[in-house]
C-alpha cells in the first residue's frame, strides 16, 4: 500500500526542470537537439507520412489520426486573403517539414507558393535529399532562404524557445519586417523574468535533453511593439501544453500570436 502510495507521488523525470544561469550551465547536462537519434527518427516518421503509411508526425512521433492546428491554418488562409495571392513562407526550425505534412491539404495553389524551412544543417541535407518537392525547399538561414523567395509569412512553431540568444533573434526577425509572422507553441511562464530550464524528453519519443527557455509574455511581445499589430493570441492545440510543469508546479504554457506589420497593412 505504502510503496503503492510512493510511486504514484513521485515526480515525473521527464519535463522541465531547474532555473540555470546561463546556456553553458544548462548545455553541460544536456543531450541536445543536434543529436543523430533525433533525425533519424524524425526523417523515418515523416517519411511514413509522406509515402501514406502514417496520417500525421510530431516530435518524431507517428499517429493514426490527425491534430490540426486549426488557428496556424486560420491565420495563414487569412494572410493568402490579405495578400490577395499565394504565400511564400518561411518555416523556422520546422524540422524535415513537420507542419507542411500535417496541414498540406490546406495548402492549395491559391494559398501557398512554397514552403521554406530554415533549420540546422544535416536537417537541411536530410531534407533536400528526402523531402523537398516544388512546393517544399530547405535551407541553412533565414537569409539563404531570401536570396531565393521573397518572403511573406513566417512562422515560428515550437522553435524560439530552444534558441540560445532568443531576443537577439527576435530583435532580429522584426527587422527583416515581414509581412505576416506567426508564433505557435511557444514557451511562457508567469515569472517576470525569462526562465531557462533543461527538457529532458521521455525515451519513447527519442533519448534527448535539451535547454528550453520560458519567456515573460510582455517582454517577449515588446520585440514588435509599435511595428506590428497583435491580432489573435492562441493557446497550444496539443493536450497538455496549456499548462506545463516546472519542477513538477504548474507555471508554465503554450500560447501562439498573430502578428501583422502594420506598414504593409495599416
Amino acid at each position: 500500500m505504502f510503496k503503492n502510495l510512493f510511486v504514484k507521488r513521485r515526480r515525473n523525470p521527464y519535463g522541465w526542470f531547474g532555473n540555470y544561469s546561463s546556456w553553458a550551465e544548462v548545455a553541460r547536462e544536456a543531450v541536445g537537439y543536434d543529436a543523430g537519434v533525433i533525425l533519424e527518427r524524425t526523417k523515418n516518421a515523416i517519411l511514413k507520412v509522406k509515402n501514406g503509411e502514417a496520417v500525421y508526425e510530431r516530435d518524431s512521433v507517428v499517429f493514426d489520426k490527425k491534430e490540426y492546428p486549426f488557428p496556424l491554418i486560420t491565420f495563414l488562409l487569412n494572410s493568402a486573403n490579405l495578400k490577395k495571392e499565394a504565400l511564400h513562407v518561411l518555416d523556422f526550425g520546422g524540422s524535415l517539414g513537420s507542419t507542411y505534412y500535417q496541414i498540406r491539404e490546406f495548402l492549395t495553389k491559391g494559398v501557398c507558393a512554397s514552403w521554406n524551412v530554415v533549420e540546422q544543417e544535416h536537417y537541411v541535407a536530410c531534407g533536400n535529399q528526402h523531402f523537398q518537392d516544388d512546393v517544399l525547399t530547405f535551407h541553412n538561414s533565414i537569409d539563404a532562404c531570401l536570396e531565393l523567395k521573397k518572403i511573406d509569412l513566417v512562422v515560428l512553431s515550437s522553435s524560439v524557445q530552444y534558441l540560445e540568444r532568443p531576443h537577439d533573434f527576435l530583435q532580429q526577425l522584426a527587422a527583416y519586417n515581414f509581412q505576416f509572422l506567426l508564433f505557435d507553441r511557444t514557451a511562457f511562464h508567469y515569472g517576470e523574468k525569462d526562465r531557462l530550464t533543461l527538457q529532458r524528453v521521455p525515451p519513447e519519443i527519442y533519448p534527448a535533453s535539451y535547454p528550453s527557455w520560458f519567456f515573460n509574455e510582455e517582454n517577449f511581445l515588446n520585440h514588435f511593439s509599435g511595428q506590428y499589430t497583435n491580432v489573435a493570441e492562441f493557446s497550444s492545440y496539443v493536450k497538455g501544453e496549456e499548462t506545463m510543469l516546472i519542477d513538477g508546479i504548474q507555471s508554465g504554457y503554450d500560447k501562439g500570436f498573430y502578428l501583422i506589420n502594420l506598414s504593409t497593412h495599416a
